[in-house]
C-alpha cells in the first residue's frame, strides 16, 4: 500500500497542472520553481506583455523566465516506460455531497449546486438560476469592479509619482543648502569650523529622516499598487475563465474587491506630528494627564501658577509647540462629549484672561460641538454630522485649516484662504465633564 502511494504521488509530481498529462519538454519558472509543458507555460502567457503569473501559485514575474528540466525530463521517460497512465483528478463539476451535475447557481449562499440540492430544505426557499445566467450576472459584476479598480491603480500610480517629485525637489534643495553652507564656512576661520561641523550633521539627520519617511510611504504605495495589479490580473483571468472557474470563488473575489478603499484623503496621513498639551497653559478646570495627551473637563478648581500663557476664564488648552510654516496633521479621540468641545487652531495672540470671539475674526479655526449641534466657528455657522474621531490638517502656506471625520476621511469643514500671519498652535476646548485623548 505505501509503495502505490508513493508511486502514484510520483506519477502527480510528473504531470503537468494545465494538460494534466506527462510533462512534454518540462521547463521551470525561475521565481517560484513550478513545472509545466513548454508549450502549456508559452500558451498560458500568450498575449502578456510585461507580467507573467504562475499558473499554479498566481506569483507574478517580470519576464518570461524558463529554465529546462532534463532531470523531470527523464524522469517522465522512465515513468512512459512502465505503461503508467498520468494522474487525472476527479471531476470537480459534480456536487460533492450528491454525485450529480453542477447546474445552478444559489444566489444566497453563492455557490453552485445539484438539482437534488435546489429540492432539499437547505435550499429550497433560495432564488437558484443556470450556472451560465449566473456567469454571465457576475462576469458584469467582475467587469464593473474592474473599472473602478483599475482607476484605482492610476491613482495609486499618480501618488507614488508626486511623492517621488516631491522628495525629489526637497532633497535637492537639502543638497543646495548643503553645498551653500561648505562654501560660506571655506571662507571663515577655524573658529567657526565646530559650528560647520554641527550644520553638517543636523542637515544629515534631516535627510535620513526625510529618507526614511519617503522610503515608508513610497513602499506603501508599491504594495498597494501591486496587490490592486494582483487582483486585476486574477479578475481578467476569471473573466475569460468557464463558468465552473469564475464562479468557484467568485464569493471571495468579489469581498476583496469590496474591500479596496479609495481615500485620496488619507495622503494628509503623512504629515502626521506629534502634538502634546502645553500644561502651562490650561485653564484650572482642565486635568490633563502625564505626558499631556489626554484632557478632560472637571469641578474641582486646581490650584495654578497664574502665568502670562494659561487661560483664566474659558476652559482652553493650546498645544506645546506652534507652527509658523509647513503642513501638519494629527488626530484626537472624542472620549466624552460632556457639555460640548472645541478643536482647531489659535493664534498666538489669542486672549488668555478673557472673553475672545472663538472665530476666524478672533484669531480661531475650529469646530464645535454645544448643545447637541455640531458646527464650524465661522461668522456664519456650519452645522456637520457627528464625528467619532477628528484629525486636523493645518497648511500654513496655503492658508488652509480642514477637519476631517479620521475614522472615514470624509472632510467636515475646510478654513481656506485664511490670513495665517501669527505662531499657530493647536486648540481645545471643553466644558462639563467634555474628554478627549490626542491619537
Amino acid at each position: 500500500m505505501a509503495a502505490a502511494a508513493q508511486l502514484g504521488n510520483l506519477k502527480e509530481e510528473a504531470t503537468c497542472s494545465i494538460c494534466l498529462e506527462y510533462f512534454k519538454d518540462p521547463v521551470m519558472i525561475i521565481e517560484c520553481g513550478h513545472h509545466f509543458c513548454r508549450s502549456c507555460i508559452t500558451q498560458s502567457w500568450e498575449g502578456r506583455d510585461g507580467n507573467f503569473p504562475c499558473p499554479q501559485c498566481r506569483e507574478i514575474s517580470s519576464g518570461k523566465n524558463l529554465r529546462p528540466n532534463r532531470l523531470v525530463g527523464n524522469m517522465v521517460e522512465m515513468l512512459k516506460q512502465l505503461h503508467l497512465p498520468p494522474v487525472k483528478p476527479p471531476e470537480e463539476n459534480l456536487c460533492q455531497k450528491h454525485d450529480e451535475k453542477l447546474r445552478l447557481f444559489c444566489a444566497e449562499d453563492q455557490r453552485m449546486i445539484c438539482w437534488v440540492c435546489r429540492e432539499s430544505k437547505e435550499h429550497k426557499t433560495h432564488s437558484a438560476s443556470p450556472i451560465e445566467e449566473a456567469a454571465e450576472e457576475h462576469k458584469v459584476k467582475l467587469q464593473e469592479w474592474l473599472l473602478v479598480l483599475k482607476k484605482q491603480e492610476g491613482y495609486f500610480l499618480e501618488s507614488k509619482l508626486k511623492e517621488e517629485e516631491q522628495y525629489k525637489t526637497m532633497r535637492n534643495k537639502l543638497r543646495t543648502e548643503k553645498n551653500k553652507i561648505e562654501s560660506e564656512f571655506e571662507k571663515l576661520c577655524q573658529l567657526l569650523k565646530e559650528n560647520e561641523q554641527a550644520l553638517h550633521r543636523r542637515l544629515e539627520e534631516m535627510e535620513k529622516k526625510m529618507t526614511m519617511i519617503e522610503n515608508a510611504n513610497i513602499t506603501k504605495l508599491s504594495n498597494q499598487i501591486t496587490s490592486l495589479k494582483a487582483l486585476i490580473t486574477e479578475i481578467e483571468i476569471k473573466s475569460e475563465a468557464s463558468a465552473w472557474e469564475l464562479l468557484k470563488d467568485v464569493r471571495s473575489t468579489l469581498s476583496r474587491c469590496k474591500n479596496v478603499k479609495i481615500q485620496s484623503p488619507e495622503m494628509v496621513k503623512i504629515y502626521k506630528v506629534m502634538v502634546t498639551l502645553d500644561p502651562d497653559t490650561a485653564h484650572p478646570l482642565l486635568l490633563l494627564s502625564e505626558g499631556g495627551r489626554r484632557v478632560r473637563e472637571t469641578d474641582t478648581w486646581q490650584t495654578l501658577p497664574d502665568t502670562p500663557k494659561r487661560f483664566t476664564l474659558c476652559p482652553c488648552a493650546l498645544g506645546s509647540e506652534g507652527f509658523t510654516s509647513g503642513r501638519h496633521y494629527w488626530e484626537l479621540q472624542l472620549l466624552q462629549e460632556g457639555g460640548g468641545w472645541e478643536v482647531g487652531v489659535a493664534a498666538e495672540s489669542v486672549d488668555r484672561k478673557g472673553l475672545f470671539t472663538c472665530s476666524p475674526e478672533g484669531g480661531v479655526w475650529a469646530v464645535q460641538r454645544s448643545g447637541g449641534q455640531y458646527e464650524a466657528l465661522t461668522s456664519h455657522r456650519t452645522p456637520r454630522e457627528k464625528p467619532l474621531k477628528l484629525g486636523v490638517y493645518l497648511d500654513y502656506e496655503g492658508g488652509l485649516l480642514s477637519l476631517y471625520n479620521a475614522d472615514s476621511m470624509e472632510l467636515l469643514y475646510s478654513f481656506p484662504q485664511a490670513p495665517f500671519t501669527q505662531r499657530l498652535f493647536p486648540y481645545f476646548g471643553l466644558w462639563r465633564g467634555a474628554e478627549l485623548r490626542l491619537v
